[in-house]
Formats: C-alpha cells, sequence, structure tokens
C-alpha cells in the first residue's frame, strides 16, 4: 500500500519474484482490459482518466477471479487492491471463502511531493492516469478513501510501514528486513510506480 506514485508496482513485482508467487496487480490488469478494448476495459477508461478509481464492485469481481487461478494457489502479492474500506471487506470475504489471508500489508511511505514529481515523470510514458491534471485528484481521493485502511490494518497487526524514498534496490531491501526475508530481493527492470 502506498500514495499512487510510492513504487507499490515496481517493489510487488520484486516481492513476487522473490517468493515465486505471482504479482496481482488490479491497475495492470484494468490497463490490459483496456488496451484489449474488452466493456469492463472501456468501462474502467473512464473512471481511470479521471482520477478516480474503479468501483469496488467491478474491481472485486475481477479480482477473485484472478486469486482463483491455480498459480496463485501457494500465495500472491497484491498491488493496488484494497483501496477502500469496502474493499477490505470484500477481501476478507474472498480469503474466508479460499481458507487464506493476509500475512503482512507493507505500507511504502513517500512524501507527496516526491510522489507528484514521480506521477507527473511517469506522465510522459503515456498512462492517462499520471497526467498533471488528475495527480492531485488522486492523491485526494487516497487520503480519502485509502489512507484509513492503514489504521485499520495496524489494529490487525498486519502492517509494516517501509521508507519508500531512495533507489529501488534500497527500498527492496527495507521491505525484505521488515518482512524478515533472507537474501537480497531481485530488482526488476522496471522504473517506480
Amino acid at each position: 500500500m502506498g500514495m499512487p506514485g510510492a513504487g507499490k508496482g515496481t517493489q510487488a513485482a520484486s516481492l513476487a519474484a522473490r517468493l515465486a508467487v505471482p504479482h496481482v496487480s488490479t491497475g495492470d490488469m484494468f490497463r490490459s482490459m483496456i488496451a484489449a478494448g474488452t466493456p469492463l476495459g472501456r468501462e474502467a477508461q473512464g473512471y481511470l482518466d479521471a482520477g478516480a478509481y474503479v468501483p469496488d464492485e467491478l474491481t472485486t469481481r475481477m479480482l477473485a477471479e484472478r486469486l482463483a487461478h491455480s498459480d496463485a494457489a501457494a500465495g500472491w502479492i497484491l498491488d493496488g487492491y484494497p483501496r477502500t474500506l469496502t474493499q477490505v471487506g470484500d477481501l476478507d470475504g474472498i480469503l474466508a471463502g479460499a481458507g487464506a489471508g493476509l500475512d503482512r500489508v507493507v505500507h511504502l511511505q513517500v512524501p507527496a511531493a516526491e510522489v507528484r514529481a514521480r506521477l507527473q515523470a511517469r506522465a510522459t510514458a503515456g498512462r492517462s492516469d499520471d497526467l498533471a491534471e488528475v495527480v492531485d485528484a488522486r492523491l485526494r481521493i487516497y487520503r480519502e478513501q485509502t489512507q484509513p485502511l492503514l489504521d485499520c490494518y495496524a489494529a490487525r497487526d498486519q502492517l509494516v510501514d517501509v521508507d519508500g524514498t531512495g533507489e529501488i534496490a534500497e527500498v527492496t531491501e527495507r521491505i525484505a528486513a521488515a518482512l524478515g526475508l533472507s537474501g537480497a530481493i531481485p530488482v526488476q527492470a522496471a522504473g517506480r510506480d
């Protein structure tokens, strides 16, 4: 978890590779559906272009289907879900139905000014949800809808705060240490998220 642009995707991919489990990114799933021109992708495009979250029901349905795939049987790293308290409850239901649970929730802490700079730089890569006029809306929605999840997971003793500033490899090592993983986590060739 963390603000948009905190590095969640980059770090989730590294952690998933280290643990040999799938990196399940709701954002990547939506971008794939948009590129393929699926009905859900077209619907999601409107929300993403406005800097809004895709409605919980659509996102949860897509996630539940993905977690049911055989490659996720041994575990997974979620990226971009849950984002609202409603989604926390939905995820609890999905996991209870599968007889599974969450081990840890990693919170990447990055100052808002750095996040803005990262998002605006990323917009040059063609991400419509990172255009300058959308960044403030995304950060406002994060504060209103997602930040309360940190208290929820802290109360469950599942939250692990990690400094998300600095070089990608440095942040990766901080996550590994916070989770008690031995050995280095390979750093993906991707840019910051």
